[in-house]
């Protein structure tokens, strides 16, 4: 049976660490095949002297988000570990939260490849993230 985004909402304080909880991310949608959307707030401790989001926020954002889209995919969750994230940084996010939209690009039975993107609430690219995750 297909997760809903509501499932994937209740996921998150039973699988992740506390601090990633506290991220307080919103999963706005979900769909077949692996696909994600959820939406960030930009905490005040996210932000560096420059007044942009930190790098550190949005890799641990892409990181979560995927860990989401494989739920999505597989119906369940299963134990997994990140092997690769490899994260480009395009544009700053500024404004008070953005958007993290993850889909899952070819699940095998040992691996599982993905992509992330961080959007500003205008809809430009920010981050761009690849990633590779091993199923335990």
């Amino acid at each position: 049976m297909p997760l809903s985004a509501t499932d994937l909402q209740a996921a998150i304080p039973r699988i992740f660490a506390p601090w990633i909880t506290a991220m307080d991310f919103e999963v706005l949608d979900c769909g077949p095949g692996g696909q994600v959307r959820l939406r960030m707030p930009v905490k005040p401790e996210y932000v560096h002297v420059g007044g942009v989001m930190c790098g550190q926020a949005a890799m641990a954002a892409a990181d979560t988000a995927m860990v989401l889209a494989m739920m999505a995919e597989l119906g369940e969750f299963r134990p997994m570990t990140t092997v690769q994230l490899n994260t480009s940084f395009l544009r700053p996010v500024s404004a008070d939260h953005c958007l993290v939209e993850a889909r899952v690009l070819r699940s095998g039975k040992s691996l599982a490849f993905g992509s992330i993107d961080l959007l500003n609430p205008d809809g430009r690219l920010a981050v761009q993230a690849s990633t590779t995750y091993a199923l335990l």
